[in-house]
């Protein structure tokens, strides 16, 4: 396998792609082997680049027969890091809070949210999917004694720079903001941003654009 630093920021982001739809046809297709082919059409990805993605990590597969679908789950699983359950805290108990901690999917990609925190005593004590939401003041504690490397920002936006400070503070390595701003932390950090609001604004400057193509077709 290369090193880590020299494979393209593309690959890396095709991987999860790899693992779900690999996922997906270990547990509901009656399918033992798939090629390069059949497996970059499921997903819009010309076969020889699923080639070069793969051989970054190593020989997978044999010539002229495919790969070997359950083996190959497990291998990219094993990469990306998903074959074991990373625990995540959440900050904000809010409704997108809520929606987040209640997704189940999120373990079958090697995530669980473990604690929820927040800042509203009106809040604290509530149970979210089993989890009892606490102080976020008791956020570094908490962290530093379950060794927690994950932390989601589910709150408004003029909250969002101190709780990421705060996640840091406490040990936080990886953060998932969903928070619509920029957050501001130190290099090392790696932080995943999701700006809802960017993404429904994109689907309607589509959706306006194609109205807009059908009134001149009239």
């Amino acid at each position: 396998m290369k090193d880590r630093e020299n494979i393209p920021k593309a690959t890396i982001e095709r991987l999860p792609l790899y693992y779900r739809c690999l996922d997906k046809m270990d547990t509901f297709e009656d399918v033992d082997v798939v090629s390069s082919k059949d497996l970059g059409g499921k997903l819009d990805i010309p076969s020889t680049q699923v080639r070069k993605d793969l051989s970054y990590y190593g020989e997978f597969g044999r010539r002229g027969v495919g790969y070997n679908v359950n083996e190959l789950r497990k291998s990219v699983g094993k990469i990306l890091g998903v074959d074991r359950i990373w625990p995540a805290v959440l900050v904000g108990a809010g409704n997108l809070g809520h929606a987040l901690v209640n997704y189940k999917s999120f373990s079958m990609m090697g995530f669980e949210i473990t604690h929820v925190f927040d800042s509203d005593s009106a809040k604290i004590g509530n149970l979210i999917n089993g989890r009892e939401v606490v102080s976020v003041n008791d956020l570094g504690r908490i962290v530093q004694e379950n060794n927690i490397k994950l932390g989601v920002i589910a709150v408004p936006t003029d909250d969002a720079q101190a709780v990421a400070e705060e996640m840091v503070e406490s040990g936080i390595k990886a953060i998932w903001n969903f928070a619509p701003t920029r957050l501001r932390v130190p290099e090392e950090i790696e932080v995943k941003n999701e700006d809802l609001a960017v993404g429904i604004v994109s689907l309607i400057y589509h959706l306006s654009w194609q109205e807009e193509i059908e009134a001149k077709g009239e």
